[in-house]
């Protein structure tokens, strides 16, 4: 199965609901700060919502709730692969996607065989404070050198101007949540970025 190229990302299912109607075929559903029963409704209605228009959610780090709601699909950062039974993970069926800023954290998820790879941030981004700087187009490079046909995943800082020089260096699929979410008009936003990658 083919990932899309635009690949957004929202914090809650409200924003599926609104936007993953308009074509959207690949989102992350990244929940933070609630409780595990907000967790498990707001993945069902994004699943709900996913299923009934053909995309592809992604859950963030909520694995065990992801398995028993029967998703398929989850994204680890580093930090979660700590925690993560990846047997049970992988016994589940779910897909995976890993979240890499450097070469030892890329040999880390390389070893666990996954369905996509992230690097960021490519740009420096407001969404998160992070110990990593700008990682830059020449890194995508380096990484579409080193991963093979793994899917690469561009995040942080992007934008419809900077999605094409992210897939010139060698990104798979670009992720954008602020450049969507923090527009005047999100759905307009939405309808560009599907214009530009399609």
């Amino acid at each position: 199965m083919t990932l899309d190229r635009f690949y957004p990302i929202f914090d809650n299912a409200d924003w599926l609901d609104r936007l993953v109607p308009l074509g959207i075929k690949l989102v992350q559903l990244r929940i933070k700060d609630a409780t595990p029963d907000d967790i498990r409704q707001q993945l069902r209605r994004g699943k709900a919502v996913c299923d009934a228009h053909g995309c592809t959610l992604i859950v963030n780090d909520y694995w065990r709730i992801a398995i028993d709601e029967g998703c398929d699909f989850i994204h680890l950062g580093q930090e979660d692969l700590d925690e993560a039974d990846i047997a049970a993970i992988r016994g589940a069926g779910l897909r995976l996607g890993i979240s890499t800023h450097d070469k030892a954290e890329l040999a880390r998820a390389q070893a666990l065989t996954p369905d996509y790879i992230a690097l960021g941030p490519i740009y420096p981004t407001i969404l998160k404070k992070m110990k990593w700087h700008e990682q830059g187009l020449d890194r995508l490079t380096t990484w579409r050198g080193l991963i093979g046909d793994t899917p690469l995943v561009a995040i942080g800082g992007m934008s419809i101007e900077r999605a094409p020089g992210a897939f010139e260096a060698g990104a798979d699929i670009v992720a954008a949540v602020t450049d969507i979410t923090l527009n005047d008009s999100p759905e307009t936003r939405v309808r560009a970025w599907l214009a530009a990658t399609r």
